[in-house]
């Protein structure tokens, strides 16, 4: 029980669902005392209250903001930069920065999950750019270039680029980016926030080793997805 409250503790509601959240319940409360006082019997009150009820504690458990600290080691460490599960493992030609191959691993989130990014690596933000476009359904392959998305490039310690991409969903309809160019940047870090169904990509050098399986879900700053070489 003590482990329980203790991990109960380390759950927050995230910032950019604070207000609307707020908001709505105001609303379902301000209705479900207008359908109280209108009816003469309970049921419009009550299923409005069951079906907005349900739906408002769907959106607050989107909003969670979990306190997460990784525990390992850093050093040529990647770890998830978001909840969800993997969805491609594979080397691809990168065209837009590096114009040659990367070893890519991305990740899909869906509704139920946590949608908080987190920095993959330690390293400085080398440039912070935003796209607009498409928003195809996130597990397919052409939604990481044509759907609106946002790219972090991230210099490590020791010199070597990763790419981190954003992805907007068929649902998803807002990315925030807290990453700023030349800032200094951390795992355990918050890198930014996607609503609704979404993916994030990152693009490693060659001769990074994955350290994930494809379908196995994912922790944001706690599952290490590969090594760098």
């Amino acid at each position: 029980m003590g482990e329980r409250i203790k991990k109960l503790k380390k759950i927050r509601i995230h910032r950019e669902g604070t207000e609307e959240l707020l908001y709505t319940l105001f609303a379902i409360i301000a209705i479900g005392v207008i359908l109280w006082r209108s009816f003469d019997t309970p049921i419009p009150f009550i299923l409005f209250i069951a079906i907005f009820g349900f739906a408002w504690m769907m959106m607050l458990n989107f909003y969670r903001c979990p306190i997460r600290y990784f525990a390992g080691d850093t050093e040529k460490t990647v770890v998830a930069p978001a909840d969800g599960r993997i969805v491609v493992i594979e080397e691809v030609e990168e065209t837009e920065y590096f114009h040659d191959k990367r070893l890519m691993i991305s990740i899909f989130m869906s509704p139920l999950n946590v949608h908080a990014n987190w920095f993959p690596v330690d390293g400085k933000v080398k440039s912070v750019k935003h796209f607009d476009g498409n928003y195809h359904k996130a597990w397919l392959p052409k939604a990481s270039m044509e759907n609106e998305h946002a790219d972090i490039m991230i210099e490590t310690p020791d010199g070597q680029d990763v790419l981190v991409r954003q992805i907007a969903g068929a649902m998803a309809r807002r990315i925030v980016t807290y990453a700023k160019d030349q800032e200094d940047c951390y795992i355990d870090e918050h890198l930014g926030f996607i609503k609704l169904g979404s993916r994030v990509d990152v693009f490693l050098p060659l001769g990074s080793k994955a350290e994930i399986k494809m379908g196995q879900p994912t922790t944001g700053d706690q599952t290490v997805i590969a090594r760098l070489p």
